[in-house]
């Protein structure tokens, strides 16, 4: 099975972004650091639904790519690249310290995970959306990663906040699901304090090695 889900991985590493160089490490290993160019998935640790989106607008708000929570471990649309921001010196395979502005680029649409000021359709908070494209991305774009306890980089067993650069918001996910279009998907949104329920941990993924680490 651990042999199954990596080569599944590696294809999607390989056809969904082609300009990976890199040998990936074990998508199984914990305590793996996280890298600029890794594709991961993002858990969200209490419900541990993860991070996803697709090719389906919003039905009200921005009218953007809807992002959700998903349940099944076993999905290509749950795959984010994390990558820095257009004026950073950083490039693939550095490590990512707590406090540092990161972008994640979700892998199949190549759209950016973004948050503005549109309410988000189930609970009313701030919509997180995917918005542009590999030559657009906007400062609604930009999230400040916030590594829990005592951490300074940034890896895969370590409990992280998200926090949204323009609007102040967490990255926030709860138990109210979609009936309809996204059915069995929970909503996915951002909050401006600190809960219980803005807690995220990277999961499955394919983690490029750290820079001078081979």
């Amino acid at each position: 099975m651990a042999v199954s889900f990596f080569a599944l991985a590696i294809y999607l590493l390989f056809t969904l972004d082609s300009d990976y160089t890199s040998t990936p490490v074990s998508a199984a290993s914990e305590g793996v650091q996280i890298t600029y160019g890794s594709a991961i998935k993002l858990m969200h640790e209490r419900t541990k639904f993860r991070l996803h989106s697709h090719d389906v607008p919003y039905g009200s708000g921005s009218g953007q790519q809807s992002v959700t929570g998903f349940p099944n471990v076993d999905d290509s649309n749950s795959y984010w690249i994390v990558r820095p921001t257009p004026d950073s010196s950083a490039k693939k395979g550095d490590t990512i310290k707590s406090g540092t502005i990161i972008r994640l680029q979700h892998m199949k649409t190549r759209r950016w995970l973004h948050s503005h000021l549109h309410a988000s359709p189930i609970s009313g908070n701030l919509e997180v959306s995917c918005f542009g494209d590999d030559g657009n991305s906007d400062t609604g774009d930009y999230w400040s990663l916030e590594i829990e306890g005592n951490g300074k980089t940034w890896r895969q067993d370590q409990r992280v906040r998200l926090h949204h650069v323009d609007t102040g918001g967490y990255l926030h996910s709860h138990d109210k699901k979609y009936t309809r279009i996204a059915g069995g998907q929970q909503e996915v949104c951002a909050v401006r304090d600190k809960r219980a329920d803005n807690v995220w941990l990277a999961a499955e993924g394919v983690y490029l090695p750290a820079s001078g680490s081979i």
